[in-house]
């Protein structure tokens, strides 16, 4: 998980990952069956853990425009450089990726979040709920790609308060 974080999925050879767990590329197949099935369950750890910024910001609870900022405010917070790597997994991983199913991995697992978000929206009587999940989903996309060029956490917070307020304002969230 965290070379294909660092690094994105095509800059990740089988090789290196391999050596990474210890293992002989045959035990990586037998394991794995590809590299697209190990980045597969890497995307599943990701989203399990600390990278899920909204289940995060939905577990403390509040109305939608509450829980929407708090999203924006923990990805301002962990998408910066840590441990070599910035930005989001799921949403950068396989940016400009040559692998079709690495790349179908991603998409799958992005449209599934706005899915999620859109939902959470939607069950609080929101009418506009599809575009508040797209209006969430590209900021984070924004945020991740800034994180990746070096938007600093101070960077990326000050967006995270204008982004939740004209939330709020368009979208009458409150």
């Amino acid at each position: 998980m965290k070379l294909f974080h660092a690094r994105g999925y095509d800059a990740v050879g089988v090789a290196e990952l391999s050596s990474e767990l210890g293992i002989k590329p045959p035990s990586f197949y037998a394991a794995f069956g590809s590299k697209a099935g190990l980045f597969e369950r890497a995307l599943q750890r990701y989203a399990a853990g600390e990278g899920n910024v909204f289940a995060h910001a939905q577990a403390t609870g509040g109305n939608v425009g509450a829980v929407l900022e708090r999203t924006l405010l923990r990805a301002a917070h962990v998408y910066p450089r840590r441990d070599g790597a910035a930005g989001c997994l799921v949403l950068d991983g396989t940016r400009n990726s040559a692998d079709p199913e690495a790349s179908a991995l991603s998409a799958a697992a992005r449209k599934a979040s706005c899915a999620t978000i859109r939902d959470f929206v939607a069950a609080h009587a929101v009418v506009r709920a599809e575009e508040v999940a797209d209006f969430v989903m590209i900021a984070l996309l924004g945020m991740s790609a800034a994180a990746r060029d070096g938007a600093d956490e101070t960077t990326l917070r000050t967006f995270a308060e204008n982004a939740g307020r004209a939330l709020r304002r368009e979208f009458g969230l409150e």
